[in-house]
């Protein structure tokens, strides 16, 4: 059977046509799950075995992976569905899969992220952080908290694969467009952004869940302007039993400072890394970046009179101590959160950053002129 042909971009998100695309041909024997793998593929497998789709090998599914980004645990992959696979035999959330199946029944190639996560004898901590985010995020859905949409081995390379949602770019990116000409410092921007973040910590907070790792790498925006939590390898549930935490989470840039102190709440560190992020947003540049001791709070933003009275306002409260902190729920009705942009705008933005690489890899970059 021919397989699909990885090839690796050096730069860039993949560019891949959404047009129609060449299936390839499907395995015509069923294969048993319980016979699925063997030898120390199976034990590599064990812990997270439950969340894997057995029935797929995914190299049927999936093709044109060309690698958009790599990392300590594996590389990313944009990859397009092939439009007729049997999708029906794909285990995917439902909101998913109906997406899948109205992109194929008109005409539309659908691209997906794929996370490559090597398999090795004597496992590796990537495998034990997808099952804690498994296992914490199990049948739960946001709109702002980017999660796996399904799992799969790939016994050609023994691997992983992580089927995810497409992403433009991470906040980071975006961020670091600024020395290049972005303009950034809009406060709707900014806000919109922030709502985000809080509608993500609010959901994980109704259900006790503490990211304990907000920072712009860890926020990723997709193509219609959302913006999305990631990396749960931090999360813990918090408990009635188990209500403080002690061991150290996160960067230290947007490190709550009770984290550097001793025991403190898992529920309320991650409101004082909004703060922070949006201090780098207005800064471009983490809080603290120059200085090896960082402070109970963070410094006043450069040029304050950018901003209005609700923004340094809304940054005063994320950075209150942990007793009197205003919960994510809370923050959304904050009159700064209140005026962000709409989603249109932020597309734009992106349009923007987009156009600046190009720029860029041209020889120059333009002045960017803001929404």
């Amino acid at each position: 059977m021919v397989r699909p042909i990885i090839t690796t971009r050096t730069s860039g998100r993949a560019q891949l046509s959404p047009g129609p695309l060449t299936a390839l041909g499907l395995a015509q024997t069923p294969v048993t799950p319980a016979h699925r793998y063997a030898g120390w593929v199976a034990s590599a497998v064990a812990p997270i075995e439950e969340f894997i789709d057995e029935q797929a090998d995914p190299r049927d599914f999936y093709t044109d992976l060309q690698e958009i980004a790599e990392g300590e645990s594996g590389s990313v992959y944009a990859a397009a569905l092939i439009p007729d696979a049997p999708l029906y035999r794909l285990k995917l959330p439902p909101l998913v899969h109906a997406r899948d199946v109205e992109d194929v029944a008109k005409g539309r190639g659908t691209l997906v992220a794929i996370k490559s996560v090597a398999l090795l004898p004597g496992g590796n901590q990537k495998l034990i952080d997808v099952e804690r985010e498994c296992r914490l995020l199990r049948g739960l859905w946001c709109e702002q908290v980017l999660g796996m949409d399904a799992l799969y081995v790939d016994l050609v390379e023994d691997a992983l694969w992580i089927r995810m949602e497409l992403m433009e770019r991470s906040l980071a990116d975006v961020v670091g467009l600024v020395d290049e000409g972005l303009r950034l410092q809009e406060p709707r921007i900014i806000a919109r952004f922030t709502s985000d973040m809080l509608l993500a910590l609010a959901f994980l907070q109704k259900h006790k869940i503490a990211h304990r790792d907000l920072r712009s790498d860890n926020l990723l925006l997709n193509s219609e302007g959302v913006l999305k939590l990631t990396d749960f390898s931090n999360a813990v549930r918090v408990t009635p039993e188990s209500p403080l935490a002690t061991d150290p989470a996160g960067v230290v840039y947007w490190q709550a400072p009770e984290v550097r102190s001793g025991a403190y709440d898992p529920l309320k560190i991650d409101v004082w890394s909004v703060g922070a992020t949006v201090w780098e947003i207005a800064e471009a540049a983490p809080p603290f970046s120059d200085t090896q001791t960082p402070a109970e709070r963070w410094p006043p933003v450069t040029e304050p009179a950018l901003y209005p009275p609700a923004f340094h306002d809304f940054l005063r409260q994320c950075s209150e101590p942990a007793a009197s902190r205003p919960t994510p729920k809370t923050l959304l009705q904050a009159p700064f959160v209140q005026r962000a942009c709409g989603r249109p705008v932020i597309v734009q933005l992106l349009s923007r950053c987009t156009a600046i690489e190009h720029a860029l890899q041209a020889g120059g970059a333009p002045l960017d002129s803001p929404p």
